[in-house]
């Protein structure tokens, strides 16, 4: 081969469509826009117009929140594993992650990752690489003598964690400490009752003139 000889494979590169170039083209006369009207024009975008009638995006009911931003995780538990093991679908030395999951028909679609639940009971000491885990599930697999690595955080997720901990602080500066009762309280309550409790000299001299 030289370089001249040189090609793209099949189908690598693949030109526009050249509309206008005569009817033999399947785009000329009209360059595939129709005839007449507004969407005949450039600049004009009318997607989801039905006639008139109520579009399908405003007739359809809108509840929930949908989080586009959210990861999928796979979700697997412990004692899944345990059966796995015990019916001998992947072998409780190798390493726990997508590819042996995968391999042993324990999860479908890799989607974000895999994340271990601890439901379930764990008896085997695994070393799971996986992209999350609960505290329950990490502290079950530890104590079984196994080991949870995880993904370190991205710096999205650092930025995050620093925002809600000022955020936190700051609220927390914002609250007023309650101010402790005066000590002397007390001490005025004494003399106030004790004040009180003395006769009214006119109801004396009204006694002794009786």
């Amino acid at each position: 081969m030289r370089l001249n000889e040189i090609r793209d494979n099949e189908g690598a590169r693949k030109l526009r469509t050249r509309v206008g170039r005569g009817e033999g083209s399947g785009k000329g006369k009209t360059g595939g826009r129709g005839i007449k009207g507004q969407k005949s024009r450039s600049g004009v975008s009318l997607i989801g117009f039905e006639g008139g009638q109520m579009p399908i995006y405003r007739r359809t009911p809108k509840r929930g929140f949908n989080n586009i931003f959210a990861k999928k995780f796979e979700i697997v538990n412990l004692g899944r594993l345990q059966k796995a093991i015990d019916e001998k679908q992947f072998d409780a030395k190798s390493t726990v992650n997508v590819e042996t999951l995968a391999a042993a028909g324990l999860i479908r679609g890799n989607k974000d990752g895999v994340r271990l639940l601890a439901k379930g009971e764990l008896k085997a000491g695994l070393t799971c690489e996986v992209s999350g885990a609960s505290k329950s599930a990490i502290e079950a697999i530890e104590k079984a003598g196994g080991k949870v690595t995880l993904p370190s955080a991205t710096k999205v997720e650092l930025e995050a964690q620093e925002k809600s901990a000022k955020s936190k602080a700051k609220k927390d500066a914002a609250v007023p400490a309650k101010k402790a009762a005066p000590a002397d309280d007390d001490e005025d309550a004494a003399p106030k009752a004790e004040k009180d409790a003395e006769p009214a000299p006119e109801a004396d001299s009204k006694a002794d003139a009786e």
